[in-house]
């Protein structure tokens, strides 16, 4: 009974962790990315009424944190990945202390709760993602 129950717990983990997902996640064109770029740097030489060496100074500055970017990306998914795994412990943990005071129906029943909310929250993220999409077009 506790395999089925941990085992239905990390595939609602991982379904929930997959529908978190956005397609803003996705890699980006870096052609696209450049263009969009160069279309902000445009906007903001004319709104700021910027010289040119100081547009050659933002876009060397920008160079500098896309970089520092890049360099840091190994290392920040590593903390994510650890602060995924302790973040399960804590859920297994809390699962076990739950199991300990509920008797076997009462954790079922709680279990089948918390699946509804999760969904109902998923439900409602999806729909809010759907209102948002397609306000921006």
């Amino acid at each position: 009974m506790k395999k089925i129950v941990f085992s239905a717990a990390f595939v609602v983990m991982g379904t929930f962790a997959m529908a978190q997902q956005t397609p803003m996640m996705n890699k980006k064109d870096p052609a696209e990315m450049e263009q969009k770029r160069q279309e902000k740097l445009k906007m903001m030489q004319a709104e700021l009424n910027l010289t040119s060496a100081q547009v050659a100074q933002i876009k060397a500055l920008q160079d500098k944190k896309m970089a520092e970017k890049q360099q840091n990306a190994s290392q920040m998914q590593e903390q994510r990945k650890a602060k995924m795994e302790a973040m399960k412990a804590r859920q297994e943990q809390w699962n076990a202390e739950m199991r300990k005071i509920l008797t076997p129906e009462q954790y079922t029943k709680w279990e089948a709760k918390k699946q509804q909310n999760m969904q109902n929250k998923r439900q409602k993220m999806q729909q809010h993602q759907m209102k948002k999409m397609s306000a921006t077009k």
